[in-house]
């Protein structure tokens, strides 16, 4: 028996409002959550079309065995960082005039694996082997209404179409829950000397996953407990008058990174040589959400963390993206034989929109000269859903990071906030390059006392 998809309402009334408008299909993407019964759709959004694709609809036959793979990726890439944890894109969904041929399911399927595989390139995190690996194709044919709904293991290049159930149902979302998390992070990554030929975004990944590994064997304490990984996430919930259990649909999240600092273990010193280095400093706000129908505290701690990783990892790549368009002739910001000076960078803030009718909220990034009218057309370009600039909902707040290239740059960094006025600062997200040609030297010492520290990462 294949899977069962559990489908927001929502999203059948905007795959049947979808106007193929002459063309030979309409794509999109299917975002969710799996779980090991059955998956969640409570989002669909269809993939924006390219300009030269508007220009050419006098042959829609020629397009239909044809969809563009790289156009389809990339939108997944941009819609996937406005995900929290907990959702993910499950598939690709196809809107055309006739029934598909064998043909045309093939390019489908080769469009679902290249999407996973884009994706799973920019992760700092794995799927482990007890999750769902199947990924889901819809299609639906707009003169029959017919739906055909297939699944494949992306874990296996070679397998096989399996027939799945679509079903229906309102108010999917409404009712999930949300586990919110503050983190503080002080990254230091080393530009190692002999990876000159590396870009900075790829010496930085490298050092990000290395963090990632202190984040995936943290302590994550759930309102202030540290609760079993197969225990229900709702378990101690008390009973109202019927029996039912009053479900508290919001949890707060802190994290303990654990220090392996043990006795026994034989320490080491290393000697690097660095071309520079890069440090991530600031607080980020983390959000996940997990469905209501006895969920596991192994899942909402899982959602947390992945999120984690990925709104620093996007935020990073957003930095690097945005250097790179406005790089200055002459001045190779990307490398990382940089000038003997620090450079400052505020990373972008995290903004979070609600979807109508659900307790789920989509997210974005803006950089400090970007308006709410300009994060509104991103949003709707990507996920083609309206919103109102007003439920825009900024978790950070930024302040002004100082850009010198004297010798008290750090110092002026840590001050800035002392020259701005007086009034509360949820967070400033900075990253700073250093170039610092030399030795680095990194000693682990041997603590001669038993137990185990931890370093408090939350507020």
């Amino acid at each position: 028996m294949g899977r069962t998809y559990i489908v927001e309402e929502n999203v059948g009334q905007y795959l049947s409002n979808i106007s193929l408008q002459g063309k030979a299909f309409v794509s999109g993407l299917l975002i969710g959550q799996c779980s090991s019964q059955k998956d969640y759709v409570i989002l669909a959004t269809r993939t924006p079309p390219k300009e030269e694709q508007n220009e050419n609809l006098k042959r829609p036959k020629a397009q239909l065995d044809n969809a563009d793979e790289e156009w389809a990726t990339e939108h997944a890439s941009q819609v996937s960082r406005m995900l929290p944890g907990g959702l993910l894109v499950l598939g690709v969904f196809i809107i055309t005039t006739l029934e598909m041929g064998n043909d045309f399911q093939n390019a489908l399927r080769r469009l679902v694996f290249a999407v996973e595989k884009s994706m799973n390139k920019k992760r700092l995190w794995n799927f482990t082997e007890e999750e769902v690996s199947e990924r889901v194709t819809l299609h639906i044919c707009s003169s029959t209404k017919k739906i055909f709904c297939r699944t494949y293991d992306i874990h296996d290049p070679k397998s096989s179409a399996k027939p799945a159930d679509w079903k229906y149902q309102s108010g999917l979302s409404a009712s999930w829950l949300s586990l919110e998390c503050t983190v503080h992070i002080n990254i230091h990554i080393p530009l190692s000397a002999t990876s000159v030929t590396y870009t900075l975004e790829k010496n930085t990944k490298n050092g990000l996953a290395r963090w990632a590994k202190q984040i995936e064997n943290g302590i994550y304490l759930i309102n202030g407990q540290v609760k079993a990984e197969d225990s229900d996430l709702l378990e101690g919930q008390k009973k109202s008058s019927r029996g039912n259990a009053q479900a508290t649909s919001h949890f707060d999240v802190r994290m303990l990174t654990q220090l392996l600092l043990n006795s026994d273990r034989r320490s080491t010193a290393t000697v690097q040589v660095c071309s520079g280095s890069v440090n991530l400093k600031g607080a980020v706000k983390c959000r996940a959400y997990v469905h209501s129908s006895k969920p596991k505290v192994k899942d909402a701690v899982q959602a947390v963390k992945r999120d984690i990783l990925n709104t620093v990892a996007d935020r990073c790549e957003i930095l690097f993206e945005d250097l790179l368009l406005n790089e200055i002739p002459g001045k190779k910001v990307m490398s990382i034989k940089l000038n003997s000076e620090k450079e400052f960078h505020v990373l972008p803030q995290r903004v979070f929109v609600p979807i109508p009718g659900s307790r789920v909220m989509l997210c974005d990034y803006k950089f400090g000269d970007e308006s709410a009218e300009e994060i509104r057309d991103h949003f709707i370009e990507m996920l083609d859903h309206r919103i109102q600039i007003e439920d825009l909902e900024i978790a950070e707040e930024i302040n002004t990071a100082c850009v010198s290239s004297s010798v008290n740059t750090e110092a002026s960094l840590d001050n800035t906030y002392d020259e701005q006025p007086k009034q509360p600062i949820k967070t400033t997200i900075a990253l700073k390059i250093q170039q610092n040609i030399g030795v680095l030297a990194a000693f682990a010492v041997a603590v001669l006392a038993a137990g185990v520290s931890f370093h408090y990462f939350s507020d």
